[in-house]
């Protein structure tokens, strides 16, 4: 039977089972592989990614939705299976491993952070069936350590590197001479990101006054930020997520300092402003994969309008990326009239100019979006500006 798995988008949370947690559908048709298509969701509905999990989760359930309403895909029924992974990779391998082979799925459709992705992709490798992950921005996701192309994984996000390198030259762009790095330590992202920047802001021309690193769960900054502050740094680079973000830039605020501060897409929810403060969150910069204002198409507003509608709040890019990631697999299955994981696979690798919610992009060899980079400004708590990163 492996030989015949079709096609699976890995979303984020690993189905849980038992005791594990519950397997959630989303169909107007339940009924065998033979009648419906499936697609597997594989996310961090809980744990310490829930709030980078639960938005995947739902832009690939209004996806769903929508691609039903429509007629579904080569004359038949879209059903959703929403696993959660509780934000732990073995979780991740022993979920995705049981949409692929227990429940059968067509497509997985994730996961949200570059680890529960990476625990997932010799599934997918090993039964042939392609995913897609939305937001996995860590470098090489779609490589092996040799640097081959893992064929079945895909990404509708830029990778962490692509994105430092824009952050560096956007620095350089907004007139900031010197620069100051706090990077999360414990973990690869932040040092990537901080290393990426750094190099790409000197190339241009910038200096890096002062380096600190904190760890994952710190909540005390005031002793880095002194040191820092001492540089008289014109942007302060925070490489790491909102959950630290959030509290660093309520700390320099309150130390006085209303110095730049410029973040990587882990600054890119909610929580960061309710972290920091409405009133500290001023002159905040940081990367989003998903823009959407009165001058946004019309296909970005519908998107708000209906997520809005049906979960009561706005959209942010990690839905937006996930309900990218849907609507591209049931395009190239359309493309290849197929739900074959081998045909799936070579429609999607052929991808070019898709149009999607957060921009149109094409895949290079690599299995990588190119597509552009904005960055967005905070003044009291709200986006006042979106501007796109100049190559």
């Amino acid at each position: 039977m492996k030989g015949f798995k079709k096609v699976v988008v890995i979303v984020s949370s690993v189905l849980m089972l038992g005791a594990c947690g519950s397997i959630t559908q989303t169909s107007s048709n339940k009924g065998s592989n033979k009648d419906v298509v499936k697609i597997g969701g594989n996310w961090a509905l809980s744990g310490q990614y829930s709030a980078y999990g639960i938005p995947h989760d739902n832009g690939v359930k209004l996806a769903v939705k929508e691609l039903n309403d429509q007629g579904g895909v080569l004359g038949k029924k879209i059903e959703y299976l929403s696993a959660d992974n509780k934000s732990e990779n073995a979780e991740s391998t022993a979920q995705a491993t049981r949409l692929v082979e227990k429940e059968d799925v067509d497509a997985l459709v994730g996961s949200d952070t570059t680890g529960n992705c990476q625990a997932q992709i010799s599934v997918a490798q090993s039964f042939k069936v392609p995913m897609v992950a939305p937001a996995a921005t860590g470098n090489g996701l779609t490589l092996d350590k040799n640097g081959n192309l893992f064929d079945y994984v895909f990404r509708t996000c830029f990778q962490d590197s692509y994105q430092s390198q824009a952050l560096g030259r956007y620095a350089v762009q907004k007139g900031w001479k010197k620069a100051a790095i706090l990077k999360d330590n414990s973990s690869d992202y932040g040092q990537n990101v901080a290393e990426d920047f750094k190099k790409t802001f000197q190339e241009n021309g910038g200096e890096v006054v002062g380096e600190e690193a904190y760890t994952s769960g710190d909540s005390d900054f005031r002793a880095l930020l002194t040191n820092l502050k001492k540089q008289e740094p014109d942007v302060v680079f925070v490489a790491g997520y909102y959950q630290e973000g959030g509290l660093i830039v309520k700390q320099l605020r309150e130390m006085g300092m209303n110095t730049a501060v410029l973040g990587p897409d882990g600054f890119g929810n909610q929580e960061l402003v309710n972290l920091a403060g409405k009133e500290n969150a001023n002159n905040v910069f940081f990367v989003t994969h998903f823009l959407h204002d009165e001058n946004s198409p019309q296909v970005v507003k519908n998107f708000v309008k209906k997520y809005q509608e049906t979960y009561g709040n706005v959209p942010d890019h990690f839905s937006a990326l996930a309900y990218d990631a849907t609507y591209l697999v049931i395009d190239a299955m359309k493309r290849a009239n197929s739900t074959k994981g081998e045909e799936v696979q070579k429609a999607l690798a052929e991808t070019k100019d898709f149009k999607g919610v957060t921009g149109q992009f094409s895949f290079d060899k690599d299995h990588n979006p190119v597509k552009e980079v904005y960055i967005q400004e905070l003044q009291n708590g709200k986006v006042a500006k979106t501007e796109v990163v100049q190559k």
